[in-house]
């Protein structure tokens, strides 16, 4: 109640304009971030959120200065209204909560068009030409590289593996130490790298109107277009057959006029590690800080990385290992 009265105090200095006696403040539940968000209603027609962050946590220092950015080169996201850096405060637009991944029950007819508008608008971003980001990026999060693919290699070995299944010692270290993981880190690092949002999947795409919105990209960083790619066609929120994933592929492929003969085998070593990434967060998110609900996701990423697994050469133990699983 405290916290809420503060909030609203420092709302109304900052919307002066708007009756501070009918200003209404209410929470949002949100994800396994660690920020706090709120909606501030000023009357039933005007809403904003209002973003709670932790200073000390450089990640999310860069909000701000990402939307702008994205603003300049019209990536839709949320506007910003005001930024408060002290108190760790950004007001932005209220774009609702109906997320890509509540129209998961929708006919593909519906679904498509919505998954071809994220397509289009992430597609803006990877194009972005270097020479327009290479200043920019300087003051985000550190880019993908070798060291960044192992460390998400390491992050689901010791929370998944590990923790969450039990596994360890020699079993572990057999699979963790295989040669193959450090090359295909390796591979990855070789390639050029495009402004990725770290975390394109169907709960950070909010549906407006038809139209998809970025949000939750303050981890935006140099990398691979082909992992935002697989963030979303891997998604083990939403479940892709693999028809359909094809289809959205050869979309995206139209869509930033991309001719790369390696985009395949980008994508499969992409959705390798993006599912690992994904399999780590969600055991620690659920076993370390208890957000439990995490766990129930497990079941269908361990068997998207089985089936991405089998079709890479030199990871044959750590296959067969997930299909005991």
């Amino acid at each position: 109640m405290i916290l809420a009265e503060t909030l609203l105090h420092q709302t109304r200095l900052h919307f002066p304009r708007f009756d501070s006696a009918k200003v209404k403040i209410s929470p949002i539940e949100k994800g396994g971030s660690g920020r706090k968000f709120y909606r501030i209603e000023f009357s039933p027609e005007q809403t904003v959120v209002l973003v709670k962050y932790a200073r000390e946590q450089t990640e999310n220092l860069r909000y701000v200065e990402i939307a702008e950015f994205l603003a300049t080169h019209n990536v839709r996201a949320p506007k910003i209204y005001s930024h408060d850096p002290e108190e760790g405060l950004i007001w932005i637009e209220d774009l609702g909560e109906n997320d890509l991944w509540s129209h998961r029950e929708e006919s593909w007819a519906s679904l498509r068009l919505l998954y071809h508008s994220a397509l289009e608008d992430v597609a803006k971003l990877h194009r972005i030409p270097h020479s327009e980001f290479e200043e920019f990026a300087r003051h985000l999060a550190a880019q993908f590289d070798a060291a960044l693919y192992l460390w998400e290699q390491h992050y689901f070995m010791e929370h998944c593996l590990g923790r969450y299944f039990g596994i360890e010692g020699r079993k572990l270290d057999e699979v963790a130490g295989l040669p193959r993981l450090k090359e295909i880190a390796e591979r990855l690092a070789t390639f050029p790298r495009v402004l990725v949002h770290r975390d394109f999947q169907s709960q950070n795409i909010i549906i407006r109107e038809g139209q998809a919105y970025l949000i939750d990209f303050q981890g935006m960083r140099p990398g691979l277009a082909e992992y935002d790619l697989a963030s979303l066609l891997y998604d083990p929120y939403m479940r892709l057959s693999a028809d359909k994933r094809a289809e959205l592929l050869e979309f995206y492929r139209r869509q930033a006029n991309v001719a790369d003969s390696a985009l395949e085998e980008k994508l499969r070593l992409c959705a390798m590690q993006r599912l690992m990434q994904a399999l780590g967060a969600y055991s620690y998110l659920g076993l370390v800080q208890g957000k439990a609900s995490f766990l129930a996701h497990i079941p269908t990423a361990v068997n998207s990385l089985g089936k991405v697994i089998a079709e890479i050469e030199g990871l044959e133990s750590l296959e067969a290992l997930l299909q005991d699983l």
